[in-house]
């Protein structure tokens, strides 16, 4: 595993700092992604992606990851309007010439978003939720991303663990666990489908394998993010890279 997909809002900067912790050692070696625009060091959490800020928050991911640049920097969900707008690519591009980033992105909640990004400028990538049970990017964003030259990172390829096969209709989540804003139709309407996925395991890969197989072979991606909690999944998510494809 060479690529790392971080935010400096997750634990409020902690995930950068373990980040940079583990790699300083295999700094060139690795590609890293984060993420701005959650502003949790002035006050209470709010977005914002004012040109002052952006410099401002660079410079604190920096120091938390230990390097002197960022391979890949994504605006957090930034809203529609400010995609449909496009300014916002100027400061990204004085960054990457001052060698601070080596290319930029936008981190969007769905598909059209993407679109909006590629349309009113040219991120170097798209980071957009993609999986068995979420199909919708492949319509309209892949083919734009191919078409421009643009990469994509996925996310939410496991489904938020639906695809593990590990949960049914009848799951509980833990205290802070987003699933349990869940509506009790959707994560049955989830399971109900996650059932679907079960027909691609076979003796040689599980359904985990088979989810993350199904998301890189569709030639526009570049590269999934799995999350993992144990070493065990880690291991079981990058054995994926030298699994056979899918069949149609």
């Amino acid at each position: 595993c060479t690529f790392f997909d971080t935010a400096d809002l997750y634990g409020h900067g902690l995930s950068e700092k373990l980040l940079g912790q583990a790699l300083q050692k295999h700094r060139r070696a690795c590609v890293i992604a984060t993420k701005v625009g959650g502003d949790f060091y002035h006050g209470p959490f709010r977005k914002n992606f004012d040109v002052d800020y952006i410099r401002f928050a660079l410079e604190k991911s920096l120091e938390r990851l230990r390097t002197d640049y960022i391979d890949i920097y994504q605006l957090h969900n930034p809203p529609l309007m400010m995609l449909e707008r496009g300014a916002h690519y100027a400061v990204l591009d004085e960054l990457k010439q001052e060698g601070k980033i080596r290319y930029y992105g936008v981190s969007v909640h769905d598909a059209y978003e993407g679109t909006m990004a590629i349309a009113t400028g040219k991120p170097d990538v798209i980071q957009v939720a993609y999986n068995f049970l979420r199909q919708d990017p492949r319509e309209d964003l892949f083919p734009l991303a191919q078409e421009h030259d643009i990469g994509l990172i996925i996310r939410e390829p496991l489904a938020n663990g639906m695809l593990t096969g590990k949960y049914t209709a009848t799951a509980t989540f833990g205290e802070g666990d987003m699933r349990t804003e869940w509506p009790p139709e959707f994560l049955a309407l989830q399971a109900r489908l996650a059932e679907k996925a079960h027909a691609l395991v076979t003796p040689e890969r599980t359904l985990a394998q088979a989810a993350l197989r199904f998301v890189l072979d569709a030639p526009a991606v570049s590269v999934v993010i799995p999350g993992v909690k144990t070493a065990a999944q880690a291991v079981e998510n990058l054995a994926v890279s030298e699994l056979a494809s899918l069949t149609e």
